[in-house]
């Protein structure tokens, strides 16, 4: 844990994780939630990691187009650093993060902080994504929100990559991928395996 608590007369933090697959509206979800936070007079900071530039350096921006400004950082321990007065944190793009962030959220809402935390439960191979999983076990609510699967129109559950790509992280957008239903991103799959 990198902060001890102070209960005096604090009021308590807690720890929100919106997730779900490529084009589901979970930054979409985060900029709203963030944006009510500052209507109501809340002193709000949203993070994001440097290596996302998809959009904007320094701006958190929806598959639709909305924004917020955001500070591009590094290392999730920067965090701490930057929050002192800030009453509601807001993280995107949370599974490029390093394993400290689960531990660095806990100590940010310990400190009596509102943590909102967007990003992909799950890689393009169906598995855990980065420390989004340990947020979940620790976050104090949870939503998962849902794209449709391009195919069939389902609820999308999966982000299935369209390029061959081995590497866990590749950055990309319609491009590279599509939200599937478990059904049609596994049966992509076994096509792709045929027909290498």
């Amino acid at each position: 844990m990198f902060l001890e608590p102070h209960f005096k007369g604090q009021r308590s933090g807690w720890i929100e994780v919106i997730c779900g697959s490529m084009f589901s509206g979970k930054t979409e979800e985060l900029i709203r939630r963030l944006k009510r936070a500052k209507i109501a007079n809340q002193k709000v900071e949203i993070f994001k990691p440097k290596l996302d530039t998809r959009y904007a350096e320094t701006k958190v921006v929806s598959h639709d187009a909305n924004s917020i400004l955001a500070i591009p950082i590094e290392s999730s321990k920067k965090l701490m650093e930057l929050t002192d007065s800030i009453s509601v944190v807001g993280i995107d793009e949370a599974q490029f993060f390093d394993e400290d962030l689960p531990d660095v959220c806990q100590s940010l809402a310990l400190r009596g902080k509102r943590v909102i935390i967007a990003g992909l439960d799950m890689d393009y191979k169906g598995r855990p994504f980065g420390p989004m999983p340990q947020l979940l076990a620790v976050a104090e609510y949870i939503t998962k929100v849902h794209a449709i699967c391009q195919h069939c129109g389902n609820l999308a559950t999966h982000s299935y990559r369209l390029a061959a790509d081995e590497k866990t992280v590749v950055l990309g957008e319609k491009d590279l991928y599509e939200p599937r239903c478990r059904t049609c991103y596994h049966m992509g799959n076994i096509l792709n395996l045929q027909t290498q």
